[in-house]
């Protein structure tokens, strides 16, 4: 295993949830146990559950021992982590046969041979352990490989602030000073705070209410730039605008819509925002009309900022958020949905 990082790969042995998974897995592993040494049906349960509780006694005792020493655990690095957490579980194994020798009524040990329950259990517990620490580290480097993914896409979608966006609304911001100086203010101060979201670093957050805002800085540039060739429809229902969500998550979906749906049609065209709650997930779509077939040829294929937010959401949230796109009725749509948490009032 390798020292890189400073995180260790061990999960929180103090949590619900890794408890949970240490008894079912000490249940499971009983019940194999007892399976593969049982030669009559008869004495089964029996056998499985005193084989079910000398398991537990050890998984229980190495989980409470890990928890107590997640700490110094946690300061060192993921071979000296791994190596101090198999030697905790080795001992507490020992402690355990021990102990049930020694503790339990001798009609329950009776027959037993000391040493050779003491080598099958030593045994089993150092090659268990090591196949579980081993798969724990690999989880680890995937989540990590995950985020620097995630870090890399959103560097990317910084990136991609197009030149020719930024010439267009400066060209605008110049027309409008010497006609009206307080519409150029308004024109520089949302683009300031595009820009200022688009250079943030990757680790900011964000809410709703603040994406929400950022589409709307975004529209209000382009409206200017675009005019009645550009028309938006909202439909908003009631959401919870601070809800936490992930840094230049829906403005990318907007900008997409204006890139290929709006400027390249000569008339313009029209986009529906659309943003709602249902079953405790939160659905954002944005359908925009298309330009004519010669102008969709032409600027077909720069999708990496549905790519880029389709691939962070997987790495945030997993199977329980994605993205979609397809023609809806003759409209271009794209679709997201992502758990959100309902704030108590």
């Amino acid at each position: 295993m390798a020292d890189e990082g400073h995180r260790s790969f061990l999960p929180d042995f103090c949590g619900v949830r890794t408890t949970l998974a240490v008894v079912l897995g000490a249940v499971v592993l009983a019940l194999v146990v007892t399976l593969a040494s049982a030669r009559a049906l008869e004495p089964f349960w029996s056998g499985f559950s005193l084989t079910a509780l000398f398991t537990l006694w050890i998984v229980l005792g190495t989980t409470v021992s890990l928890c107590l020493l997640r700490r110094p655990l946690a300061r060192l690095g993921h071979l000296q982590a791994g190596l101090a957490a198999w030697g905790v579980l080795l001992t507490v194994a020992l402690v355990v046969v021990e102990l049930t020798v020694r503790v339990l009524p001798v009609t329950l040990v009776a027959g037993v041979d000391h040493r050779l329950l003491l080598v099958r259990t030593l045994g089993i517990a150092a090659i268990l352990g090591a196949l579980v620490l081993r798969y724990l580290y690999d989880q680890h480097l995937y989540h990590q490989r995950q985020l620097a993914e995630n870090r890399a896409r959103y560097l990317a979608l910084q990136a991609r602030i197009r030149p020719h966006f930024l010439f267009n609304s400066l060209n605008t911001i110049i027309s409008l000073v010497g006609l009206d100086p307080d519409r150029a203010r308004r024109i520089l101060f949302a683009l300031a705070d595009l820009f200022r979201a688009g250079m943030a670093d990757e680790t900011a957050s964000s809410t709703l209410g603040r994406e929400l805002e950022l589409v709307r800085r975004y529209l209000e540039v382009e409206q200017e730039r675009l005019g009645p060739r550009l028309r938006v429809v909202w439909k908003l229902q009631a959401l919870p605008e601070e809800t936490p969500l992930p840094l230049l998550l829906l403005q990318p979906l907007v900008e997409n819509a204006v890139y290929h749906g709006i400027e390249p049609a000569p008339e313009g065209g029209e986009i529906h925002i659309f943003g709602g709650l249902r079953e405790g997930r939160l659905h954002f779509s944005v359908s925009n009309t298309l330009p004519p077939e010669p102008q969709q040829v032409r600027r077909r294929g720069n999708r990496m900022a549905l790519e880029n937010v389709r691939r962070r959401l997987e790495a945030l949230y997993g199977e329980a958020a994605g993205l979609r796109t397809g023609m809806v009725e003759g409209r271009w749509q794209v679709r997201l949905w992502l758990p959100v948490k309902e704030t108590r009032r």
